[in-house]
């Protein structure tokens, strides 16, 4: 499943590479390791633009190990990590001390944002735009000093950045006089039916329009995260990926659940920007098929079950879905609700053209064999002995996906058979700018 296309052929992995793409291989060594696909799907490695890994300083709820390790069981073999850590990676140099942590110990190649700041412009100039994917603005509340919403600061970001701007849009403003209302009303124990009320629609349609308007005044390479609303989605544009240069995400939380899901699953699918209503998520998915948006990611951030079972105003947002993302979207695809070869652009490929990944993102002779594949027949149910997050809950939990990742190739080695693994590190990411 590669480029809009499906077909059947062989593929020979030599050292680290994708060396060839045949139909009925027979130039192989004595000593070649073979492997049957038959009756499976061969897809690139997803590439997760937006992933909590939680370390350094938050490495209770996870590390870059532990979610790491989850990731490859969900045949997501690259990751892009937000800088919102302790310290939040809002210098080089704190940057830098997140790569090293990585270098000795991610299962998936990996790559980090830097945050921004009010008063970090000049370390976001610094930027070496080969080896680092964006600038992170949190145009809504985040940890520690990276709420960016000085006027003076925004522009001078959106002008002057050396690589993509990054954005998470909810109005401060609008989310914290809509706080007030329900905290007046209800205490800490505000309903959680109305998180997508007080976390609003108008909120984020303020800020992500704010975002879009810096961008086309600046001439910025924009990428907005986690689209959460329909009007939202009606402000990018369906036109090639390769003339973009404002694009968008969809992650799989806005793509599965809904208000309606809040009676059941309370604040575990607590998040931000909240799920909304089922019309909202039609219209993400429309404008998914559509091409307004061009990724869908995770936005993976675990906190302990302990966290999550707190009142509303304690239990804090996100959730973990790297080790279920694909199999969740594979899902759509079996009830043929979406594409397989659309699922794979907007997985694998897109991300790559994005964020200019150096030769990851498709099965072609000479790129990294960052490859998976997924049975689509092979039925499993979400269960605590079988969920690897470092945390130890799912918002899947009991349900069952009828398609299941079997195999994954990090760097042509392969890292995870069948619920074996097999030690790596990955590598760092590169960027061909």
């Amino acid at each position: 499943m590669n480029e809009g296309k499906v077909f059947e052929s062989d593929v020979l992995i030599e050292n680290n590479l994708i060396s060839k793409i045949e139909s009925n291989l027979s130039q192989v060594n004595s000593d070649t390791v073979l492997i049957d696909a038959q009756g499976k799907f061969l897809i690139p490695g997803v590439i997760d633009d937006q992933v909590h890994f939680r370390e350094p300083g938050l490495t209770k709820k996870g590390t870059i190990a532990s979610e790491s390790k989850a990731a490859i069981a969900g045949g997501i073999t690259s990751f892009i990590e937000q800088p919102n850590t302790k310290p939040a990676a809002v210098t080089l140099e704190l940057l830098e001390d997140k790569y090293a942590i990585a270098a000795q110990s991610s299962w998936a190649n990996y790559a980090f944002n830097l945050g921004a700041t009010n008063d970090n412009i000049d370390e976001i100039k610094k930027v070496d735009p080969t080896k680092i994917p964006g600038v992170k603005v949190f145009m809504g509340s985040s940890t520690g000093n990276m709420l960016v919403d000085e006027e003076n600061a925004l522009n001078k970001i959106f002008s002057e950045s050396p690589v993509p701007v990054i954005t998470h849009c909810e109005d401060e403003q609008t989310i914290t006089f809509n706080f007030e209302q329900y905290k007046d009303r209800y205490g800490d124990d505000i309903p959680i039916e109305f998180h997508p009320d007080i976390r609003s629609r108008e909120a984020c349609l303020k800020s992500t329009t704010l975002a879009v308007n810096l961008a086309k005044k600046h001439n910025t390479r924009l990428h907005v995260f986690h689209i959460s609303t329909a009007e939202e989605a009606e402000l990018f544009s369906t036109e090639p990926l390769s003339k973009k240069r404002i694009t968008a995400e969809a992650c799989v939380h806005h793509l599965w659940f809904s208000a309606e899901d809040y009676n059941e699953m309370g604040t575990l699918i607590k998040w931000n920007p909240a799920v909304k209503e089922s019309t909202d998520r039609t219209a993400i998915w429309k404008a998914v098929k559509e091409g307004k948006i061009d990724v869908i990611a995770t936005d993976h951030a675990p906190h302990t079950l302990a966290e999550k079972q707190q009142v509303y105003t304690k239990a804090p947002s996100g959730g973990p879905l790297v080790q279920h993302a694909l199999p969740a979207i594979m899902e759509f695809v079996r009830n043929d609700e979406f594409d397989i070869e659309q699922m794979v652009q907007k997985m694998c490929h897109n991300p790559a053209e994005v964020f200019n990944i150096k030769n990851r993102g498709y099965i072609r002779e000479g790129y990294f064999a960052d490859i998976v594949l997924i049975d689509p027949s092979q039925p499993w149910r979400v269960s605590k002995e079988n969920i690897l997050y470092q945390c130890a809950w799912s918002p899947f939990e009991d349900f069952t996906f009828k398609s299941r990742v079997t195999h994954t190739f990090v760097n042509g080695k392969l890292v995870y058979d069948n619920g074996k693994f097999n030690p790596n590190i990955g590598e760092r990411l590169e960027f061909a700018r």
